[in-house]
């Protein structure tokens, strides 16, 4: 498969490649093209070229552009399941819904931008403006460059792509090496439906050489969704240009369940929230936090819920739990399961690693010191159980994390709940439900370390565009 620079599939300008791999198997899908730096200095010189072209398209018919991919998109679904399955290790179910919600989150964007309008400020709303009007408008900030982790690869070109073109805006997308095989699929067939040369882009570059994008000074804005430590260095590099920089980066989020909280309701809520793709998920609840009084329902009903789900191969349409990104990410979990248990934590189910596979996995008597209750986010199926006595104890725990991304709090008392909710120190709170929780409309992201900037239909025109202000003076 080939990289998109400039509407063409082309290989690297050093003609290198490297191999994407199914997780599961151990298996070469695909081999893809190794971008250099000159490859990159390709696609912003043509992005800037395009950006211009699109630009000039009327929101309307940037629209229909985009209703021409959906249309791509509905008559290709099916190899892209295949393909997102495949690379990633979810389980084909997931990989399903994941290409389901590209209609979804497309059309949220595209329907906004027919009403993302601009506004005046009237004659003389203060002193001395009695004779001038003053119209603000909103312009397309330029060339984005659009960061895409591994574990959502679809749902964030979609909350990315999606409304940097709507704004006319050109897009290049810097998908993750282990799995850029659907973004390539996706982003040909928006040159397809007849987005033009260069204002859409996708380029396999590991390593250093997504630095050469972000540091370019032509690119006006990198949106970024990764690890906290990524998104520190990102916007170290891009403060040498001031780049704006949207960052949405990791979260350790606290699954809170009061003394009167529904057990069985939290239960269930923690199969959605903690083992949905195979726990690879930044606003999954991942420190749970349980009253003292019900620890050992929870932890018991836990363990006979989780048991009931199957695990196995992705592609298996049976399959709940498939495995972790790469046999590396499964090494990172078993290794921070092992030191929560050195710091006093108890394995009651799982705890086992096969290759890429790690087991779903329930760790009770952890410390509130442990690491993993503060600032070690596991990025896998692991449910690590804490106690606690009052709720300021439990809040306290919550937001003694450098994170901030979402939060939750199970409790039958509406005024608890809310309570609870407004001193959660992050930038969701779910009331009985899991903290996983992203709906395309929403403003998602997070205070702290979780990172900067909104994301979603609600918010992100604001991050892709810039204001300017016309002045008409002595016009009365």
């Amino acid at each position: 498969m080939k990289m998109v620079i400039n509407g063409k599939y082309v290989d690297s300008e050093s003609g290198k490649t490297f191999d994407v791999i199914n997780p599961a198997t151990g298996a070469v899908i695909e081999s893809v093209p190794r971008a250099t730096e000159a490859d990159v200095k390709s696609a912003v010189d043509a992005a800037v070229e395009g950006q211009k072209i699109w630009a000039e398209f009327p929101v309307w018919k940037r629209a229909e552009v985009l209703k021409k991919f959906l249309q791509l998109v509905e008559v290709n679904k099916d190899d892209l399941a295949q393909t997102l399955c495949a690379e990633n290790g979810k389980p084909i179910r997931e990989a399903q819904a994941e290409i389901g919600n590209i209609p979804i989150g497309f059309s949220g964007f595209m329907e906004h931008a027919k009403h993302y309008y601009g506004s005046i400020i009237p004659q003389g709303t203060e002193q001395g403006q009695d004779t001038n009007l003053q119209l603000i408008t909103r312009e397309p900030i330029g060339v984005v460059a659009c960061v895409i982790p591994f574990n959502f690869p679809c749902d964030l070109f979609d909350q990315k792509v999606a409304p940097a073109l709507m704004m006319g805006n050109a897009a290049i997308v810097l998908p993750s090496s282990d799995n850029p095989l659907t973004l390539l699929k996706l982003t040909g067939l928006l040159c397809e439906a007849g987005v033009p040369n260069g204002a859409i882009q996708c380029l396999t570059a590991p390593g250093a050489v997504k630095e050469a994008a972000i540091t370019d000074p032509r690119v006006h804005l990198v949106t970024l969704t990764g690890s906290t430590e990524v998104g520190i260095s990102t916007a170290r590099l891009c403060a040498d240009n001031l780049t704006h920089t949207a960052l949405e980066l990791g979260g350790n989020d606290a699954f809170i369940v009061m003394e009167d909280g529904d057990v069985d309701l939290a239960v269930e809520e923690l199969v959605w929230g903690r083992m949905y793709n195979t726990g690879q998920v930044c606003c999954a609840s991942k420190r749970f936090l349980i009253h003292n009084s019900l620890k050992d329902e929870f932890a018991e009903k836990a363990v006979a819920r989780i048991k009931r789900l199957k695990v196995g191969q992705p592609d298996d349409p049976d399959t709940e739990i498939g495995c972790l990104i790469s046999e590396k990410a499964a090494v990172k979990v078993e290794a921070q399961v092992n030191k929560t248990v050195e710091q006093g934590g108890k394995i009651i189910l799982g705890g086992h690693r096969d290759g890429a596979f790690y087991e779903p996995t329930v760790i009770v008597d952890v410390p509130a010191d442990a690491d993993v209750a503060s600032d070690m986010e596991i990025f896998g199926p692991v449910v690590p159980i804490i106690g606690f006595d009052t709720e300021e104890e439990a809040i306290a725990i919550a937001n003694r994390s450098r994170f901030g991304l979402s939060s939750c709090v199970f409790t039958r008392d509406q005024k608890t709940a809310f309570r609870v909710a407004s001193k959660m120190e992050a930038g969701g709170a779910v009331i009985n439900g899991a903290s996983f929780f992203r709906a395309f409309e929403q403003p998602f992201g997070g205070y702290k370390d979780s990172g900067i900037g909104t994301e979603g239909v609600f918010s992100t025109f604001n991050e892709m565009t810039r204001s300017k202000t016309i002045v008409l003076k002595n016009i009365f």
